[in-house]
């Protein structure tokens, strides 16, 4: 039905009083209210919808008013001068009533840091309240506090939340982890990436890990937070939406500087201020808007988190799974017990979702009836889960075990080492101690840390170097280590040549050998006396990448083992970082024998029978002289190379007797003597 002019007049009245204020208070027949209540009401829709039209409109003017000043900064139109003054402050929307109840929100989620919240929300309004500049940091935040406790919980709650009270254009979060970027080799990919954080979608970029980032790209970061923009030092364009190094090529639309993009910056660390003082400067911790500090976890706290995460449990059991899930005191208490100093209150929620994918393998091999109730219980600190009051079984016994077929082989590959019997024995309760640490966090108990750096201490030649291959292959083989490879160095690949060059050296090496083991042949002569300040670095440079990469790394010293007393005095932190010490015996006469034998026969040569007692006789003499500089098992294989080569000739003399065959006389041993 169309509505005529008079129609629509006393609508308009009986809404509108005189002066078009809206009337109020004044009783109407039912049948004349209810289109005075949809007139209303559609006009409060219009009136929100032309609010946030209007919003992106000023937000759109913002963005193109950017980029123009930027073009005609580029073709000389605009002095820096005249872009300082053209720039105004815009006020901000009238939108901090918009903020009232976002702390409680926020504290449903984020448990037990109540003055962190705060800290946090009035970060996040800041802004609204001063106004923003251009297109400058909206805020310049350092969010910190210990591992596990809500730092990144809290910043996507309150990133979709503000999203949700269209505070924020969306609740994306750009994460850039700086550690991917330690050398200046990853100049144009740090830049690419940082390009493509502040032109994506959302505004809030976090950035992690910066204390392993290269400390040019730092550089950029602080200018950047401190200035509102980064001058770029080559000349680059935009191309299918990367930001490319067009080197000396005229482009048009060249970019020579980035801006904030009017995004909150946000550094996110376990250090506070002073940390990031000491690697980005004073400057950017002066420009901090605002910094933000969690704290650990009290007892009744870490009971609070281990309770919600029992009922997300629950539920989640309950939509998914279709099982009614109970869990009795004993259960929530080794949940509670899963929290650790190092890593705050994750291994908690990590503990649920195994039990979660438990409770799944359940229901994909059983199959129980939908509403089936599954009592999770811990009577002796191992969980337990019976379903409709039937036998209890081990929950996490559920699960998929780990692949371990690479442990066979490492095996048989130890136990064809000659010798060495005390030190295979400690590699095999080293992999003892690691699986049994494994089995108790499967099973939901509390572990402790076990320090797996070593020291190596014997002669050359006695194995050092293959021992420490083969601790890599097994540390990745049962899961502790992700990589597993060797890196052998010694001091000229971590000494530097001249001042400032020492730390970084150590540094590339040291990330060189994440996942794996990092081997320092003659660790020793590192340590030259206090007068060496290189080597000085060079080891404190060590000490703290083992600290920061406790759980990716390990680090095994090789050396004399007087020597190696004496070293592990230049630093105050080495000794108690090395409580594993193993001394590598010199090998026996029988046992070179054995070592002589196994590498011929590993190469297609077989010994003549005679050969064993005089072999044998002159090995141990030789031991008996000079281990230390007989080599050991490299005399084995240095007087084997001897023997092919002579037997070589004798071959070329006589073509008719056995091509795999060394006699006593190929070894010439009253030459080797």
């Amino acid at each position: 039905m169309r509505m005529g002019s008079t129609d629509w007049e006393d609508l308009m009245n009986g809404v509108f009083g005189p002066g078009g204020r809206l009337r109020a208070g004044t009783a109407k027949p039912a049948q004349s209210q209810k289109p005075a209540r949809d007139a209303q009401k559609t006009l409060q829709q219009n009136q929100k919808a032309l609010d946030e039209a209007l919003a992106r409109q000023a937000q759109e003017i913002v963005r193109l008013g950017g980029e123009l000043e930027h073009t005609m900064q580029r073709d000389g139109l605009l002095t820096e001068a005249e872009t300082q003054a053209a720039r105004r402050t815009v006020p901000a929307p009238v939108q901090t009533d918009a903020f009232d109840g976002l702390e409680e929100t926020l504290a449903k989620t984020v448990l037990g840091q109540p003055e962190f919240l705060k800290q946090l929300v009035r970060a996040f309004k800041r802004p609204f309240v001063l106004g923003t500049t251009g297109e400058a940091a909206r805020g310049v935040l350092l969010v910190h506090g210990p591992a596990g406790t809500g730092k990144h919980t809290a910043l996507e709650a309150i990133a979709r939340e503000m999203a949700a009270r269209k505070l924020l254009s969306g609740p994306q979060i750009a994460w850039m982890n700086l550690g991917l970027y330690p050398g200046p080799g990853q100049e144009k990919l740090f830049l690419q990436d940082l390009y493509s954080a502040l032109n994506g979608p959302g505004q809030v970029l976090v950035f992690c890990d910066y204390e392993r980032c290269h400390p040019g790209f730092l550089n950029t970061l602080a200018t950047l937070a401190q200035t509102g923009k980064a001058p770029l030092n080559s000349r680059y364009a935009v191309q299918k939406g990367m930001l490319v190094d067009v080197g000396t090529a005229l482009v048009p639309d060249a970019v020579s500087e980035l801006t904030p993009r009017g995004k909150y910056l946000v550094f996110l660390s376990e250090k506070g201020p002073e940390k990031l003082a000491d690697r980005m400067g004073a400057g950017l911790v002066n420009a901090l808007s605002d910094v933000c500090a969690t704290r650990p976890f009290t007892e009744e706290e870490l009971a609070a988190i281990a309770g919600r995460g029992l009922e997300q449990l629950t539920v989640h059991a309950a939509r998914q799974l279709k099982l009614t899930v109970t869990a009795d005191e004993n259960f929530r208490a080794l949940a509670r017990r899963q929290a650790s100093p190092g890593r705050g209150a994750a291994p908690i929620g990590e503990f649920y979702d195994r039990c979660f994918k438990a409770l799944a393998e359940y229901k994909l091999e059983q199959e129980p009836a939908a509403g089936a109730a599954a009592a999770l219980t811990a009577p002796e600190g191992r969980a337990l889960v019976s379903v409709n009051s039937g036998q209890s079984e081990d929950l996490l016994g559920l699960l998929r075990q780990e692949y371990t077929g690479m442990l066979d082989e490492v095996d048989r590959e130890l136990e064809n080492i000659v010798g060495l019997d005390e030190v295979k024995d400690y590699v095999l309760r080293l992999k003892d101690s690691v699986q049994a640490n494994q089995r108790r966090a499967q099973a939901g108990m509390k572990t402790g840390s076990v320090s797996m750096h070593m020291i190596f201490a014997g002669n050359p030649g006695t194995g050092k170097t293959t021992i420490a291959r083969l601790v890599g292959k097994y540390l990745k083989a049962i899961g502790a280590l992700r990589g597993g490879q060797l890196v052998e160095v010694s001091r000229a690949d971590l000494v530097g040549r001249y001042v400032g060059h020492t730390a970084p050296l150590t540094n590339q090496v040291i990330r060189s050998a994440l996942g794996g083991v990092l081997f320092i042949d003659e660790a020793y002569s590192l340590y030259r006396g206090k007068d060496d300040s290189f080597g000085l670095e060079a080891i404190d440079t060590l000490v703290k990448g083992m600290e920061d990469h406790r759980d990716d790394l390990v680090v095994i010293l090789a050396g004399y083992s007087k020597e190696m007393e004496q070293f592990l005095t230049a630093n105050s932190g080495l000794a108690s970082r090395f409580p594993n010490k193993i001394e590598f015996p010199d090998y026996t006469g029988e046992e070179l024998w054995r070592i002589l034998e196994l590498s011929a026969k590993g190469r297609g040569y077989r010994l003549a029978e005679d050969c064993q007692e005089p072999l044998i006789e002159y090995f141990t003499r030789a031991q008996a002289e000079n281990a230390a500089e007989n080599g050991n098992g490299r005399m084995a294989r240095n007087l084997l190379e001897r023997a092919i080569l002579n037997q070589s000739r004798r071959l070329a003399a006589e073509p008719q007797v056995a091509l795999d065959e060394l006699t006593l006389g190929d070894f010439a041993l009253e030459e080797a003597e």
